[in-house]
């Protein structure tokens, strides 16, 4: 069926004006919804058209950019509080606090705590020789001791961190009973092979030499370390003194070694790592680090240091000592926290 010629011309001009009325509205509609936007209103009920203002009617001022400025004035907080944020390691002069302090008289060690001053260097035990630790951690060989109170140690160190301290904490490296049990490949054998060696206390030493033992001591003092403390303590930084066990080798030169890999493995611009360690010939590794000496005399303050090799002694140096003989102030020092309130009371003299 053909359309006639006279119909096709008329359905062509229909649908030309057809298209041309849409062309149209499509137009309008465009300039209306831009014409509209200058009253369109945003609130929390939803959108809406307000008529009644203007675009030309806003108040405000024109942004133009800022200024530079040639002179800025820097504060520093030089007062009691200002914690040295610096990468120098600085000479120690505090206080430490034992497990068995905060076990038995946590009011006591509370009290003197707020006696001491900002920046007061404080040492706290964190992991015992037992192998427990003395806060919570997410090791998956740690021990949480069942004879401390955690959740009363963790107000004592968030307390040390508000007070701006200079916070370290101690732990047991070599000596550690539970990691001994876990890891017996780890452990120092008596001659008869029979097992694990038990020095008088009942508790098992650690090879420095396996790689078990530095990967376990360095993974303590990194998690101690992620959770605020400016530096770690490795008490028991030794061999055991006693003949009745396995080790084949030189002994000076095992713990040279697993001090080089615990610094390589725990090295930071804020971080320090202590070896607590038996002799002053110890020569420290690489890196931000001390040694630290126990048990010396007064008298032999002195001679003790003299036999180190040690650059910077007076900062590289500590003493862990309870009484307030002066004679340790020459280096670093670290005395009980139930000496702080006569030491820090001559301070004021």
């Amino acid at each position: 069926m053909s359309i006639p010629y006279r119909t096709r011309r008329v359905l062509k001009r229909i649908g030309t004006v057809l298209g041309v009325l849409v062309l149209v509205t499509v137009v309008f509609w465009l300039c209306w919804v831009i014409w509209l936007q200058r009253y369109v209103v945003y609130s929390d009920e939803g959108v809406s058209l307000d008529f009644e203002q203007s675009s030309y009617g806003l108040t405000g001022q024109v942004a133009v950019p800022p200024q530079a400025e040639e002179n800025i004035s820097i504060f520093f907080n030089e007062g009691a509080d200002a914690i040295n944020t610096g990468n120098e390691m600085e000479q120690l002069n505090g206080y430490y606090i034992t497990s068995e302090m905060f076990q038995k008289d946590m009011a006591t060690v509370l009290t003197n705590i707020e006696r001491l001053p900002a920046g007061t260097a404080v040492m706290i035990d964190m992991k015992g020789p037992f192998g427990s630790f003395f806060y919570e951690s997410n090791l998956n060989d740690s021990l949480t001791s069942a004879s401390t109170d955690i959740a009363a140690v963790a107000k004592l160190v968030e307390r040390l961190k508000t007070k701006g301290f200079y916070t370290i904490a101690r732990i047991s490296a070599f000596r550690d009973r539970t990691f001994g049990e876990n890891h017996v490949t780890s452990g120092l054998y008596m001659l008869s092979r029979a097992g694990l060696w038990m020095d008088e206390d009942g508790m098992y030493w650690l090879d420095p030499t396996n790689s078990s033992t530095t990967n376990w001591i360095s993974s303590v003092a990194l998690e101690l370390k992620d959770l605020g403390f400016n530096e770690v303590m490795l008490a028991d930084f030794r061999f055991p003194t006693s003949d009745k066990y396995i080790f084949e080798g030189d002994k000076d030169a095992a713990l040279q070694t697993a001090a080089t890999k615990l610094m390589e493995a725990c090295a930071a611009e804020d971080f320090v790592l202590t070896f607590c360690v038996d002799s002053p010939s110890f020569q420290l590794p690489e890196g931000r680090c001390r040694m630290c000496l126990l048990d010396v005399d007064p008298n032999s303050v002195e001679s003790k240091a003299n036999m180190t090799e040690l650059e910077e002694k007076e900062i590289r140096l500590v003493f862990l000592s309870d009484s307030a003989d002066t004679r340790y102030d020459a280096y670093g020092i670290l005395r009980s926290i139930m000496v702080s309130e006569e030491v820090e009371a001559r301070k004021g003299n």
